[in-house]
């Protein structure tokens, strides 16, 4: 009995010693990291950034230049920036405008003239009443023993809105405006753009009387303010006559006097008037046209 004791008590000390040596693999809970043991952040109602660490993000504090970069970009713009305190965007003011800036914008006039028939700006050189479409000179008052006869201030025309005149016609600068309004207005939407480049003058300034009548009062031909058209050369050369070519067109033309020139005359107004149109410019009410 005493040997069965023995050995059983043998046996269950290498059994112990066995459990001692081998490695603890009894289920046991894994130990809590330390980065978790901290204290969670409560999150507000919005998703919170956080960094590597678990701190929140927070925004830097805005640099003290950013607020005036606007500031300096505008005014590097050329637009000033006047200061406004509290305001969420500044109060924007145009720079004083230069005083020569007028000058500066200024471009001479050196285009070269243009084609007969075609509108445009011409060299200011040879133009006269303000106008460059209007080429001719200026002349000294023209004076006359008659009582009414004379022009003030008159000029020698040329060519008007770059259509030529047979010959140099004497007048003041309002006949001459409104001959060039007429030649705009009047004669290339009749005839057609460019098919006129010569208007045939019969008559300008001459010191006389209404129909050459004895006793009448002067003509406003006698004032400078008369020209008498008695036909249209076209661009293929060939001319018509008032008294054998008074078509639609020449009507038409005839027609669109009315209101530019305060009297206009042609075939059929009074028998004096069948080979030419008469526009004159009088200084009276309404106007007179047959």
């Amino acid at each position: 009995m005493r040997g069965i004791w023995a050995a059983g008590m043998f046996g269950l000390t290498l059994a112990g010693a066995a459990l001692a040596e081998a490695p603890d693999t009894s289920l046991r809970p894994v130990a809590r990291p330390a980065a978790l043991a901290a204290p969670a952040v409560p999150e507000p109602a919005a998703r919170v950034a956080l960094d590597s660490t678990g701190a929140i993000l927070r925004p830097k504090p805005r640099p003290a230049t950013l607020a005036s970069a606007p500031q300096i970009v505008m005014a590097r713009a050329g637009v000033a920036v006047a200061p406004a305190k509290q305001a969420l965007f500044p109060v924007l003011r145009p720079f004083p405008r230069p005083k020569d800036l007028a000058q500066k914008q200024l471009v001479a006039a050196a285009v070269a003239p243009v084609k007969p028939g075609k509108q445009g700006v011409v060299s200011r050189k040879g133009s006269v009443c303000g106008d460059p479409s209007i080429r001719g000179a200026a002349l000294a008052p023209i004076t006359s023993r008659v009582k009414g006869c004379g022009i003030a201030d008159p000029v020698q025309i040329t060519s008007v809105a770059g259509i030529r005149l047979s010959q140099a016609a004497t007048m003041d600068c309002d006949t001459a405006l409104a001959l060039r309004a007429w030649i705009e207005r009047g004669v290339e939407p009749a005839f057609g753009r460019g098919k006129v480049v010569e208007l045939q003058v019969a008559g300008h300034y001459v010191c006389r009387t209404r129909n050459h009548r004895a006793g009448a009062k002067i003509s406003e031909h006698g004032r400078g303010r008369a020209i008498d058209i008695s036909g249209f050369t076209l661009s293929n050369g060939k001319t018509l006559t008032v008294r054998q070519n008074f078509d639609r067109t020449m009507r038409k033309a005839h027609k669109a006097a009315c209101g530019i020139f305060k009297t206009t005359l042609g075939p059929g107004s009074d028998g004096m008037h069948e080979d030419h149109l008469h526009l004159d410019v009088a200084k009276r009410g309404g106007t007179y046209c047959r």
